[in-house]
């Protein structure tokens, strides 16, 4: 099937094709013909699927253009904000269609101002509500959208959503885009939808299959060490390091820099302006590796992303399936690396069994490994590398001094020197070492991957799941990087928790 089947309009197939879509994904190919045909559907689909060229390209193919607003899409955090309302522009820029984003930590008049001339509003549940409530805003939009309803769940976001759909009855048309299907979003959908049509991407498709997936096992203190090898090893050209904990990341990015690495940090403590100047670094190429917490695992769409390395395992599996979804974008091959410690085996093992996917085990390549694969890459560039003429000079100068084979050795001396491999030979586990704790793990049904040293009870102690409520988890990072933020965040501006 092609994008030209669905029957769009002459503007909305030519900015298409100047995207470069060719063949819709599973989720278009259901949702477009539904859409069209005016039915609510419910729509169960991970990251990077095609969700909002699902909902957006047959809204935008209904909406009249009378210059009000006439479309609402509704989002968990702000950067999903700013690239649901980046794509939907780029697919609406030949009908004159313009986009409005709605966020908490950005001046009220200038968002108002935006509103006021807008044809669809992408916006943060509770910035939306606020100025919903105040007043401030008059619409009566046809199409509303909530995409991710499952994270705005898990942000404490549903009763937001709920009063928001107070002040939008009029709506013709009502779509849900969640990654899970909870008893609360089913209630949820039961009351917002109208008779909806269900599409559920099986487990199967919840993972690309041009990302492969591997696993090292190390020791809690192993984990920088094995994480500088195998960037060595693996050489990514653009690469996100995801780590459970805002400290983590902030010491991470240091770390790396420290190391030679352009590196930095993006977490929800960060003001909105150096989230937005990190995230377009990143874009732009002048960023290297981008250190974060599951902030951007959600929202976050970045061409060339080669490698997502897990720092540590998330704590569920659909965020493991929204990190990894950051790289093979696009038709591209991409590749998710998780470090894990023998205390980690039994999350390991619960995501291989929620996403369906084989993640291989491998273990982490030593010095000579490393060396051989850079000189397997210098040999390559080697032999593909085109003469530069004004390099025959300086050749010239040096066959004063040195025949050709020294100043051949030197010079290869000098391009070795430069691939300084990094920490002690052997990091991790070996091979004989991880199938005897996974068959360990196996016999024990995961209660204890440690041997019986206490494995989950020492990883609820030192940063696990009883330590992330101390101490900034899961919960208190979305509470800090969403629209809730106590530092600008939407339920502050309100004066209410």
């Amino acid at each position: 099937m092609k994008f030209t089947d669905f029957n769009l309009k002459q503007e909305l197939n030519k900015a298409i094709e100047t995207a470069g879509f060719i063949q819709p994904s599973p989720v278009q190919e259901e949702a477009i013909p539904q859409v069209l045909m005016g039915k609510d559907i419910v729509a169960q689909a991970q990251t990077g699927t095609g969700k909002t060229a699902a909902f957006g390209l047959p809204l935008l193919n209904m909406m009249e253009c009378t210059g009000k607003v006439e479309m609402v899409v509704i989002v968990p955090t702000r950067e999903l904000a700013i690239q649901v309302s980046d794509e939907l522009f780029k697919f609406g820029k030949f009908l004159n269609i313009k986009t409005a984003t709605v966020y908490g930590g950005t001046a009220y008049a200038r968002q108002i101002k935006h509103v006021e001339s807008a044809s669809i509003i992408v916006a943060t549940p509770g910035r939306f509500l606020d100025l919903l409530s105040k007043k401030q805003i008059s619409i009566d939009p046809k199409y509303v959208v909530l995409d991710e309803a499952d994270e705005m769940m898990d942000m404490g976001f549903l009763d937001d959503i709920k009063e928001i759909f107070n002040y939008l009855k009029n709506r013709k048309q009502t779509l849900m885009f969640s990654a899970t299907m909870p008893a609360p979003i089913k209630k949820l959908a039961e009351k917002i939808l109208n008779e909806p049509s269900f599409i559920t991407v099986t487990k199967q498709e919840m993972t690309n299959t041009k990302i492969a997936q591997s696993f090292y096992v190390v020791e809690e203190y192993e984990r920088d060490d094995a994480l500088i090898r195998l960037f060595d090893f693996k050489n990514p050209e653009k690469a996100i390091v995801f780590c459970k904990m805002k400290r983590d990341v902030d010491r991470l990015s240091t770390f790396l820099v420290a190391q030679g690495y352009s590196a930095k940090g993006l977490h929800g403590d960060m003001e909105q302006r150096q989230r937005e100047e990190v995230i377009r670094a990143f874009k732009s190429d002048t960023l290297e590796v981008l250190v974060a917490t599951d902030v951007a695992a959600r929202g976050l769409d970045v061409k060339g992303v080669s490698h997502v390395f897990n720092y540590q395992l998330p704590f569920d599996s659909e965020s493991y399936v929204h990190r990894i979804g950051r790289t093979g974008r696009g038709g591209n091959v991409g590749s998710a690396v998780s470090i894990v410690t023998p205390a980690e085996f039994r999350s390991l093992q619960k995501i291989q069994k929620d996403v369906g996917s084989n993640i291989e085990s491998k273990i982490i390549p030593n010095k000579a490994s490393v060396k051989d694969k850079a000189i397997a890459t210098l040999k390559d560039k080697i032999s593909t590398q085109e003469i530069d003429e004004t390099v025959y000079e300086l050749v010239e100068q040096l066959k004063e001094q040195y025949d050709l084979s020294s100043i051949t050795y030197k010079l290869a001396t000098i391009l070795m020197n430069q691939t300084q491999i990094k920490g002690k030979d052997t990091i991790g586990k070996s091979q004989k070492d991880i199938e005897f704790l996974l068959e360990r793990a196996l016999k024990s049904g995961g209660r204890d991957s440690r041997g019986g040293r206490g494995g989950n009870r020492s990883r609820n102690r030192s940063g696990g799941n009883r330590d992330r409520n101390r101490s900034g988890g899961n919960r208190d990072r979305n509470r800090s990087s969403g629209d809730r933020s106590r530092s600008g965040g939407d339920r502050d501006s309100r004066g209410r928790r």
